[in-house]
C-alpha cells in the first residue's frame, strides 16, 4: 500500500513529464521521524546525476523537534537517491538533452520504505500552459452540461 507524504504539483504544471522512475533516499532517522509527521516538502525539488550517483536537491524535510543538536539534520541538505547502475546510466545520458531534466514528482510510503517518484521532464512553454488550461476549462464545463442533462431526466 502506498501512501503519499507530500507532492509536487507545480511540476506537472510547468513540466511535460516523458518517463517516470521510483528509486529509494537516502535519510537518516530523525528525518524518517519528521517524514513520519508530515513535515516534508518537494515543491522546488530536482535531482542531478553527479559522479555516477542521483542526489535529490531542494526536498524540505524539516528537522524534528525533540532530537538533540547532535543528532539533527539538515532541512535542505542534498540526499542520495538510489537507483541500480544500469538506471543511472539512462538518467544521465537523458539528462544531457537539453531542456530534459529531473523533477521530484511525489514521496511516498512503500511498505515501511521511503520512496521518490521522480519524472524526467521537459519545460512547458507559456503557451503550452495556457492550452493546458483551455482544456481543463473545457472539460469542467462539459461535464457541468452532462450532469444538467442528466439532472433534468
Amino acid at each position: 500500500m502506498n501512501t503519499d507524504i507530500a507532492t509536487n504539483k507545480k511540476a506537472l504544471r510547468d513540466f511535460h513529464i516523458l518517463s517516470k522512475i521510483e528509486c529509494g533516499i537516502e535519510l537518516r532517522g530523525t528525518e524518517v521521524k519528521s517524514i513520519r509527521d508530515g513535515k516534508a516538502n518537494i515543491r522546488d525539488a530536482f535531482a542531478r546525476v553527479e559522479r555516477g550517483q542521483v542526489f535529490l536537491y531542494g526536498c524540505d524535510i524539516q528537522p524534528w523537534q525533540t532530537a538533540g543538536t547532535w543528532f539533527q539534520h539538515e532541512s535542505k541538505r542534498p540526499r542520495r537517491l538510489l537507483l541500480h547502475k544500469s538506471e543511472i546510466l539512462k538518467l544521465q545520458e537523458s539528462t544531457q538533452v537539453k531542456g530534459e531534466t529531473l523533477v521530484a514528482l511525489r514521496m511516498y510510503f512503500k511498505g515501511r520504505r521511503v520512496k521518490v517518484e521522480l519524472g524526467l521532464a521537459k519545460g512547458k512553454t507559456h503557451g503550452d500552459q495556457r492550452h493546458d488550461l483551455k482544456k481543463k476549462v473545457e472539460l469542467r464545463e462539459a461535464q457541468r452540461e452532462m450532469a444538467r442533462f442528466n439532472r433534468g431526466r
